[in-house]
């Protein structure tokens, strides 16, 4: 066979097909001393295609950027925070190149398992470490559904503040995947926690997250965005290079930890799993998809 034509075939199989329903999937405003960051798929529970992570992106760096911002909330319009990465809306553009922030090549025109490997070390373990390492705090204002890939912006950020109906959980072990890609899943919790939070695969509610050490504070619904820009109020009236120095310790600390081999550990692992499930036929996902994903933890939850 020649491996040039395989490649033109593989090439045209994964042309772009995504349909956007907005082309403001993250929204932005700044205002004493506070960045507010919308992911802004509602539509979608602010489900993360590459179209909003690099809206994300653009956003941080723009507060960075701006020497009035102190603290930078993150947050999701509508009933959920993010319900994961994108696997099943008409605005799924795995297949699409952007302009990337990493020095990972061009994923959409390679060959096997190489194709989401560096797809994903760009948008997925590559973004979050970078957002993580902003000099600024931030706090993930949590409401309802965190799940998955919702997880990992949500840990990149310095404080979570939840409201009581929110949960958290990450249930791609179904896939045959341990966990997704930013796997912080035994630093954030105790590891028999995290075991069971990944092979259950079960919803963790606001409350006891914040009894695992996961959440910060949680609150009512109603009084969610009116505590959080209370902290965020607090966070703005520290000086800058203090906020920043004393982010960066603690985060060197958990590295220090194990954190960044942990996630290279698991990563590995992660690809490991997609590859075995395209050689068995599976697809990348284990035979599931949006839908099913959704009907099983429906299942699960009754």
């Amino acid at each position: 066979m020649n491996p040039s034509a395989t490649a033109t075939s593989e090439f045209v199989e994964r042309e772009d097909s995504a349909v956007y329903e907005t082309d403001q999937p993250v929204l932005y405003e700044a205002q004493d001393g506070i960045a507010t960051v919308t992911m802004n798929r509602p539509t979608f529970n602010n489900v993360q295609n590459s179209q909003m992570t690099y809206a994300l992106d653009e956003a941080f760096r723009r507060a960075v950027d701006d020497d009035a911002v102190k603290v930078i909330v993150l947050r999701g319009s509508g009933k959920h925070f993010s319900a994961g990465h994108d696997i099943g809306t008409p605005g799924r553009d795995i297949n699409k190149s952007f302009e990337r922030k990493h020095l990972w090549w061009d994923h959409v025109n390679k060959p096997g398992g190489e194709q989401l490997f560096a797809r994903e070390q760009e948008v997925y373990l590559g973004m979050c470490r970078r957002w993580r390492d902003i000099p600024k705090p931030m706090v993930a204002m949590v409401q309802g559904a965190c799940v998955a890939g919702g997880l990992m912006l949500a840990w990149v950020c310095d404080l979570i503040v939840a409201s009581d109906d929110a949960f958290f959980q990450d249930p791609v072990v179904r896939m045959g995947i341990p966990g997704v890609e930013y796997f912080a899943h035994a630093h954030e919790l105790h590891p028999r926690i995290a075991k069971e939070f990944l092979l259950l695969g079960e919803r963790m509610g606001a409350e006891r997250a914040a009894q695992m050490g996961m959440v910060n504070r949680v609150y009512p619904r109603a009084e969610l965005e009116e505590q959080t820009y209370a902290i965020a109020r607090r966070l703005a009236q520290q000086p800058r290079l203090g906020l920043a120095l004393t982010k960066t310790v603690v985060n060197r600390a958990e590295e220090l930890q194990g954190l960044r081999a942990t996630m290279e550990m698991a990563f590995g692992y992660h690809h490991f799993a997609h590859a075995h499930s395209q050689a068995m036929g599976a697809g990348q996902l284990g035979g599931h998809d949006a839908k099913s994903m959704v009907q099983a933890n429906k299942r699960e939850a009754a």
